[in-house]
């Protein structure tokens, strides 16, 4: 019989095969909803037809963040991921404030997903059947359904999120091909991927929606302590799944600006771009096909919730295990070895949070998303640009025989490049707020402000606590 209190503490192992964990993270990232929403406002607010070019030089940062990353997981395996590869490379107190941030950051993208899929519901159940219910009423009936997904086993929930994964990847292969088999490969232009038209006027801007279109890749580490052979998986698992959403999203939106005429679609993503996608759906495959992928938009933004619940309720898990908050966050469903009373109390935040929005009549896609969408892209991107330094920190005391490519070289070039996105986006913040007034612009600082309070918390820890401050971002072996 296993021991009781690694039963308790320890996740559910050998759970997962690489290919289940891409399914995972690109279910997390939910490509209809980043195509439908992101991309565009990348057209209409950033560089017009170099969107897609956009989508390639991002891709490429993260395949070169994912050098370094990987070269890190080989020897960090634990369910808090950017917390302990940070605190292993950078220190103690820079972990936790990472820590903070990430858990910032991707329950900040569950409220706004939860406003999203409470709109779409809403707005879909007055059209079809003339009966108004609240956004903020569907959104809580979708909280039911994601909770649920985060107490069942990860097998579970992978499997199902395989299936809407599909579901909406397909839709959106059926509509690319449809596009090169109606226009033609002569008729499709090639000037939104070069250089001249990527980095003009409004790339900045871009940069700010086509970064968030990427974010979930890096939940691969997460799994690692549910994976089979993490050693080899998670490096695959990340590779794949950076190079799929790369390679899908840029050639889904280049078809796209293509499909409609280049003029075209700059006009339909400045004037409509909430109707850009579906537009071209219907002209290319047909009313029935909008309605698909209406539909689709809808169990898209539920995959990436229960994707991001356990997410962040892993991240939960991870600090509760090691003390730094309530340790009961690391206690695990004694079947189903999943950290259940994370994602209670997770659920209860977002409960209040969503509650006291639709009280207070806040606008779901106006006010609910904008807001909650900063502290999310700030708090990831913040914490990737220090995982690549805690990368170079970390081999610089024992290169473990790894290149220097791999540990110096591609680190330093993605944390410049992470650093540079960073900027792009606390100085385009008005972009995604569609605001000017103080509470939007003092948003960026007020998410820096809970990594410092975090860093500020580690070294409390080391004074008053010295024992645990040492054991701090153990490597799961060790644990």
């Amino acid at each position: 019989m296993p021991n009781q209190d690694r039963d308790h503490t320890s996740l559910r192992k050998d759970a997962l095969s690489w290919i289940s964990i891409v399914f995972l993270v690109i279910a997390t990232n939910g490509p209809l909803t980043a195509l439908v929403g992101g991309a565009p406002l990348a057209i209409g607010l950033g560089n017009g037809a170099g969107a897609a070019g956009t989508y390639v030089v991002i891709g490429v940062l993260y395949l070169i963040f994912s050098v370094g990353f990987c070269a890190m997981s080989r020897h960090i395996r634990n369910a808090g991921a950017f917390y302990a590869y940070i605190a292993h490379g950078l220190g103690r107190p820079c972990g936790i404030g990472g820590a903070f941030l990430a858990i910032l950051a991707y329950n900040g993208m569950l409220i706004a997903c939860y406003a999203m899929i409470g709109f779409f519901l809403s707005y879909g159940i007055h059209a079809h059947f003339a009966i108004d219910i609240p956004w903020w009423v569907c959104a809580l009936g979708a909280m039911v359904i994601v909770f649920y997904f985060g107490y069942k086993n990860i097998e579970f929930s992978g499997r199902v999120l395989f299936a809407l994964m599909l579901a909406e990847v397909l839709i959106i292969l059926v509509l690319d091909g449809t596009i090169i088999a109606k226009n033609g490969a002569s008729a499709v232009s090639v000037a939104p991927f070069l250089p001249a038209t990527v980095f003009s006027h409004g790339f900045g801007p871009s940069i700010v929606f086509v970064v968030g279109s990427y974010m979930g890749f890096e939940t691969t580490a997460i799994y690692a302590e549910e994976a089979r052979d993490p050693s080899r998986s998670i490096p695959r698992a990340t590779y794949a799944a950076v190079t799929i959403i790369l390679v899908l999203y840029a050639a889904s939106v280049w078809l796209v600006t293509n499909a409609y005429g280049i003029p075209q679609a700059l006009e339909q993503a400045t004037k409509n771009p909430g109707d850009m996608w579906f537009v071209i759906t219907e002209r290319y495959l047909g009313s029935g096909a909008a309605d698909v992928t209406n539909v689709l938009m809808i169990t898209s933004l539920l995959a990436a919730l229960i994707s991001f619940h356990n997410t962040s309720s892993r991240y939960l898990f991870s600090l509760g295990r090691e003390r730094i908050i309530w340790s009961r966050f690391a206690k695990l469903h004694p079947v189903q070895q999943t950290p259940h009373i994370a994602g209670i109390v997770q659920i209860a935040v977002g409960i209040v949070i969503i509650a006291a929005s639709g009280i207070a009549g806040a606008d779901a896609m106006l006010v609910v998303v904008p807001l909650a969408s900063v502290p999310a892209a700030i708090g990831i991107v913040a914490v990737q640009a220090l995982t690549a330094l805690a990368v170079i920190g970390f081999f610089s005391r024992d290169h473990h025989s790894i290149s220097v490519w791999r540990r110096l070289i591609a680190p330093a070039i993605s944390a410049i490049g992470l650093t540079a996105c960073l900027y792009e986006i606390v100085k385009n913040v008005s972009l995604i707020t569609g605001t000017t007034t103080w509470v939007s612009e003092s948003l960026p600082w007020m998410t820096f402000a809970v990594g410092v309070v975090g860093a500020l918390f580690a070294y409390w820890l080391k004074s008053a606590r010295p024992q645990l401050y040492s054991g701090l971002g153990r490597i799961l072996d060790e644990a």
